[in-house]
């Protein structure tokens, strides 16, 4: 994901497909982003946390990412990450679709980075759609996006519609 600056305000620039989950057979299968620099981001963060990886789920239909927890002395750290781009973000709840809250990346979630990961903060998952630049956004996935009432940057990237 690219990041420009407007004015004072920062926009963010989807890129050309796979962002929503959401794709026309015609135009091929979407791009997916490599599981094992997942799990290697995850095993090392967790080192690095000082605890130990929890459950790891797979993405599936319906979801747009992968779901795996990091258990240290004090929490449960819900982490995602998308299917299509090599994007992970952190969540207060590994099952609120709806309302999730996206959290600040702890510490140690430079690990992900160093397996070749984007770690998106809290801050830019919270960003509202009128800040995004959503021109390579289909009729479909707007259609979606109001059906389903999304109004954020995680909520288009990390979603679980049908």
């Amino acid at each position: 994901m690219s990041r420009m600056v407007n004015d004072e305000n920062t926009v963010f620039t989807l890129p050309p497909r796979g962002a929503t989950g959401m794709f026309r057979p015609k135009d091929g299968p979407l791009p997916a982003t490599d599981l094992r620099a997942f799990r290697t981001g995850l095993y090392a963060a967790a080192r690095a946390a000082g605890g130990k990886v929890g459950e790891v789920e797979e993405q599936a239909y319906p979801c747009t990412f992968h779901t795996a927890s990091i258990v240290d002395g004090s929490a449960d750290h819900v982490i995602l990450c998308h299917a299509h781009h090599p994007w992970v973000a952190f969540a207060r709840d590994r099952r609120r679709w709806d309302t999730r809250e996206y959290l600040a990346p702890p510490p140690w979630a430079c690990a992900f980075t160093h397996a070749g990961l984007e770690v998106l903060s809290g801050e830019q998952l919270s960003t509202p759609l009128s800040d995004v630049d959503t021109s390579v956004l289909t009729q479909g996935e707007w259609r979606q996006i109001r059906y389903a009432e999304i109004t954020t940057l995680g909520g288009v990237l990390f979603n679980a519609w049908d």
